[in-house]
């Protein structure tokens, strides 16, 4: 199964930027799509984004779509997620994972069933 390892968060004013890193190995992503998650105290785990391997298309949740784009560097083995205009709503510990590629290509970003091999993921925090 694919190992990923996130990274890239930090403390930033609102209206700042980040860009999240997911370094994956053991595996291509080229047979993997990724999808990035988040989770804030006291909140349930939510879908952010995932890019489809089929044609590579592009799924935002719609509470970041316009501000956050996700992208993949195959020579790498990275996905990225460049967040833009961040919010405090933004604040949460950001995870990347494995998500089914049928639903990536249905628009949706799903966690593939079973996956447990969550990272330590990487901490955002939008304050002013």
């Amino acid at each position: 199964q694919v190992q990923l390892v996130e990274s890239g968060g930090g403390m930033v004013q609102p209206g700042g930027s980040l860009r999240l890193s997911c370094a994956a190995s053991g595996e291509t992503l080229d047979y993997w799509p990724i999808g990035w998650f988040r989770q804030a105290p006291e909140k349930g785990r939510e879908a952010v984004s995932c890019i489809s391997i089929n044609d590579g298309s592009e799924i935002y949740a719609a509470f970041v779509k316009g501000r956050f784009i996700i992208s993949k560097d195959s020579a790498m083995n990275t996905v990225y997620l460049q967040m833009n205009n961040l919010i405090p709503d933004d604040s949460a510990r950001y995870y990347c994972a494995p998500v089914t590629a049928a639903a990536a290509a249905q628009g949706r970003c799903e966690l593939y069933p079973g996956y447990d091999r969550w990272g330590q993921g990487t901490q955002v925090d939008v304050s002013s």
